[in-house]
């Protein structure tokens, strides 16, 4: 199982690791849900992790807020995206909405495109749509090649514990044809209940191995 730690910055990374986290989401300002790093902050996360054969999924997102981006956020983010790519991530982690909280389909097409040859995950942004939509949602990034979707599978701030059975209901929709990684609310304590009940292969959390912060 891969334990993916959300990481703030390079500081914890090396514990995380050595605790056993598989993979690292690589962010910067959790609190208002994660944005792009720095150059150095990457550069340095990059080469320690590959010496430690662990992949390293960068957020691309240039602000905290809702998900609907202007046409320069966009283009930001395109930029971003192939910074990661020429600095060696493995994947990227994003997602954009429109005024519907529909996927903005013209917006992730430049960023997939642009993601081209890397790893892509896309983020909570998910858990924003309305559950119908998510489910269209699987259909649609699924067909494009998209690796992954993390969802807590309900609002944030609720237990995760609540949303269990629909997430269980995403992944049989998905049915392989992309994985729905489980987060938020998931640590060290009921990540194996959690992964016991879902029958998951990936997991994600701040918390999701055991050190001393």
């Amino acid at each position: 199982m891969i334990k993916e730690f959300c990481a703030e910055n390079f500081t914890n990374i090396p514990s995380a690791i050595a605790s056993g986290a598989g993979r690292i989401e690589l962010c910067d300002n959790l609190s208002v849900g994660g944005t792009t790093v720095s150059k150095g902050v990457m550069t340095e996360t990059l080469a320690y992790c590959e010496e430690k054969s662990v992949p390293v999924m960068a957020i691309i997102r240039p602000r905290g807020g809702n998900f609907i981006y202007t046409d320069t956020e966009i283009k930001i983010m395109e930029n971003d995206i192939y910074e990661a790519k020429n600095l060696g991530a493995d994947g990227i982690v994003v997602g954009c909405l429109n005024e519907s909280n529909w996927i903005d389909e013209e917006a992730m097409n430049i960023l997939l495109d642009a993601a081209d040859g890397m790893q892509v995950t896309f983020h909570m942004a998910f858990d924003a749509m309305s559950r119908d939509n998510q489910f269209l949602a699987i259909d649609w990034l699924s067909e494009r090649k998209v690796d992954r979707i993390l969802t807590h599978g309900g609002m944030s701030g609720t237990p995760i514990e609540q949303n269990l059975e629909y997430i269980s209901d995403l992944i049989s929709y998905a049915n392989n044809r992309i994985t729905i990684l489980p987060g938020g609310g998931i640590n060290h304590k009921n990540v194996d209940s959690i992964v016991n009940f879902l029958q998951v292969k990936e997991i994600h959390g701040t918390q999701i191995v055991d050190f001393k912060f």
